[in-house]
């Protein structure tokens, strides 16, 4: 991680803390860097106007300004429990530390008592783990920023035979399931949509040749399981009768399955 990407990160972590705060020694285990680095960092950010604000003591440390902070989100306890229990499988490569720092933002919104009543309902939940091979990280961090930014792709894949070859893709969407995670994209090679799985994409590097004209891709069905939405846990108001919202509302369409593998 760059200084620049870091002083973000630190920025978002004493966000995240709320009005409990993070002491420098804690920001640079988390960081893994030392806690003099953590200390420059926290002075230029003090100098570029950020609103820090120290509290002494055993237990002080380094917070934001409540304006720099969210405010009161009365989350009741359930809500927190479901909150938890599926932030916690979001343990995906690309999402495993926002996952953390939402539920960090979360935690320090709620008051003491609720905040325990519950950690007590989530220790009575227990989720199943599926070991799946993780994509190499910096891979995946390509691989994202592609799918977002709508970038093409060469990328090196070995299919199931171990066979591996080189692909011009222009990608789609990233899949994350119980068996790991894929890539679908138009592949320039096969002239066909495709799934590759993140595992075996060896390499991926960003090309300047601009993608085909957008086109609506087709929902995915990979390894036998049917693909969801995660926009919609954004628009809660679509998971609700339209009764209950004043709107009508057209419910989306499923296109046809696409081929998956090389």
């Amino acid at each position: 991680m760059n200084r620049i990407d870091r002083l973000y990160a630190l920025v978002e972590e004493l966000r995240a803390a709320g009005p409990r705060g993070r002491t420098a020694r804690q920001l640079a285990g988390h960081f893994e860097i030392s806690v003099r680095t953590v200390e420059r960092d926290l002075s230029a950010l003090g100098q570029a106007g950020v609103p820090l604000a120290t509290k002494q003591g055993r237990t002080g440390g380094y917070t934001l300004d409540r304006s720099m902070s969210l405010p009161p989100l009365n989350f009741t306890p359930r809500e927190a429990t479901a909150v938890a229990v599926a932030l916690s499988r979001s343990d995906h490569v690309l999402f495993a530390r926002d996952a953390r720092s939402a539920l960090q933002k979360i935690v320090a919104a709620m008051p003491e008592r609720a905040l325990e009543e519950a950690r007590t309902a989530a220790a009575k939940v227990r989720l199943l783990v599926q070991p799946v091979p993780d994509p190499d990280a910096e891979i995946a961090e390509r691989i994202w920023l592609a799918v977002r930014d709508n970038h093409v792709l060469r990328i090196g894949y070995t299919d199931v035979g171990g066979i591996e070859t080189e692909r011009e893709v222009e990608p789609q969407h990233v899949v994350v399931g119980p068996n790991g995670s894929y890539l679908t994209a138009w592949c320039r090679l096969r002239q066909d949509d495709r799934v590759f799985r993140m595992d075996r994409i060896t390499w991926a590097e960003r090309t300047p040749t601009p993608p085909r004209p957008r086109h609506a891709a087709p929902e995915v069905k990979v390894d036998g399981h049917d693909t969801k939405l995660p926009e919609s846990a954004l628009r809660p108001e679509d998971l609700l009768p339209n009764t209950d919202i004043g709107l009508s509302r057209t419910p989306a369409t499923v296109g046809p399955t696409r081929r998956s593998g090389g």
